[in-house]
């Protein structure tokens, strides 16, 4: 699992983000945001270079998100031409906007695959989504994707508790 670095964005003269890390936003707590949201909407790229954005359901677990869905969705194609995308919860006043990459998952081994039905089960469940625990394990398996994250931020009090968050690996 990877580390972060916490700070504060460079945005333009005016906009009045503290210089200082008093009244950040800690990790925990928006990664918090991160297990619980529901919803997400996923950005990607375009071949010609048009964004496309599409709600999505999935779980944030050791840290990063896994989502599943078909190869063939817009979404999917843009990622196999360009991995970045970004991630950004529904609400434009309580905001968490992780910026990274995704790509297929390799098959998951079945004790991480219980792991990600839970979840899914878990948040789920109520719409009638609940993922076998060997869905992404067994042959067959596919559809699995995960974002990694590079960088985020969040605030829910801009410009106050603006926080830019950066993920290092543990290599």
């Amino acid at each position: 699992m990877p580390g972060v670095n916490i700070d504060r964005p460079r945005m333009p003269e005016g906009y009045g983000v503290p210089t200082d890390l008093g009244g950040f936003r800690p990790w925990s707590e928006v990664e918090g945001r991160l297990e619980t949201s529901m919803h997400v909407w996923l950005a990607t790229t375009r071949p010609d270079g048009r964004p496309h954005v599409v709600p999505r359901w999935g779980v944030w677990l050791d840290g990063r998100f896994w989502y599943d869905g078909s190869p063939d969705t817009i979404h999917a194609r843009n990622l196999r031409t360009n991995p970045a995308c970004v991630l950004h919860l529904e609400s434009g006043s309580d905001v968490v906007i992780v910026e990274g990459t995704a790509a297929p998952s390799a098959p998951v081994d079945y004790d991480f695959g219980v792991r990600l039905s839970d979840a899914f089960g878990a948040k789920y469940a109520a719409k009638g989504y609940e993922p076998a625990a060997d869905a992404w394990s067994g042959p067959g398996a596919g559809g699995l994707c995960v974002l990694t994250p590079i960088k985020a931020m969040a605030w829910r009090d801009f410009p106050a508790d603006v926080t830019r968050y950066r993920f290092v690996s543990a290599g």
